[in-house]
């Protein structure tokens, strides 16, 4: 595999240090990987290689070339795998809260990939050795569906529905407060937080999010919603009801400290809707909400 080349044209006005600005550009590498590659000379503003402290300029021509992934044997792991659909082409299945989908660098057992190896061998290489058959992910406390395919043409195909807005995505969450609204839409740009590197943020240069919503069920202090995803930005759930004022409960990235007892933010995907890359049949599924989720309606409802 070669070296993937990215380039950019610098068009504002205001200066920001180099590394920071590719950070936030490229949201799949640290900040500190993206100074390990400035150092080794892969980092250059007009043709020529800088330091992590440049500041840019306007009109500055970015270019970063990226190394090929190192390769990587991810072994497979037996695992229970709560599967709802599987045929020659795409695997859905239900994922529980807890599992991380796939391997990261200083953490490769114990994900549904490494389940998903053990359970077939003919997964998509398209998204490469890390991430086999992950067309989409959830987050590691996000309960629900999740789409995986067999193969790059099942990839592909399912990879453009994604970018279409074609796939139907429908989302259950339990969140603080009252929202006014017994529905709405969420149009705000989310990018990386320049204050906190490990949460994303609506922001003026994030990329477009768009969030539907709809009030299932009130409570005295929370509210059960229905979220629709138009695009699927990373924790685009989260971080939309945050900035509406009304963040997930659990949730311990944007939520408030204290909350329901559940292990980490109260966020399940129950719909989703396809098209099936090789017979056009349009595929629907529903999954219902897990025990904790239950459980913590039920306290709701009681008190």
């Amino acid at each position: 595999m070669e070296e993937q080349i990215l380039d950019w044209l610098y068009e504002d006005e205001s200066s920001v240090r180099i590394d920071k600005f590719l950070a936030e550009e490229c949201e799949h590498w640290s900040r500190t990987q993206i100074q390990d590659w400035i150092k080794e000379g892969r980092v250059t503003v007009n043709g020529q290689p800088v330091k992590a402290n440049y500041k840019l300029a306007e009109n500055d021509h970015i270019v970063l070339r990226v190394p090929p992934p190192k390769e990587l044997e991810i072994k497979p792991e037996p695992m229970d795998l709560d599967i709802v659909y599987e045929d020659g082409d795409v695997i859905v299945l239900n994922k529980p809260r807890g599992v991380v989908v796939h391997p990261a660098p200083g953490h490769y057992s114990g994900t549904l990939v490494n389940g998903l190896l053990a359970h077939c061998s003919d997964l998509s290489g398209i998204n490469g050795v890390l991430r086999p058959g992950i067309v989409h992910r959830l987050d590691k406390d996000t309960s629900g569906l999740l789409m995986v395919a067999k193969h790059d043409m099942a990839h592909l195909s399912l990879a453009k529905q994604l970018s279409e807005h074609s796939v139907t995505r429908k989302y259950v969450a339990l969140v603080h407060g009252q929202v006014e609204h017994d529905q709405g839409t969420i149009d705000a740009p989310i990018g990386r937080d320049p204050k906190n590197r490990q949460r994303m943020a609506v922001t003026v240069k994030g990329k477009p999010a768009v969030t539907h919503f709809n009030v299932l069920k009130r409570f005295d202090r929370y509210c059960l919603v229905e979220c629709r995803l138009e695009t699927g930005r990373t924790h685009q759930i989260r971080v939309h009801m945050k900035y509406i004022g009304h963040p997930l409960a659990g949730d311990p990235l944007y939520g408030p400290s204290k909350t329901l007892p559940i292990q980490g933010q109260a966020l399940h995907a129950k719909v989703l809707g396809f098209t099936h890359p090789s017979t056009g049949k349009r595929l629907h599924f529903d999954s219902p909400l897990p025990d904790d989720m239950c459980h913590l309606i039920k306290l709701l409802e009681g008190n």
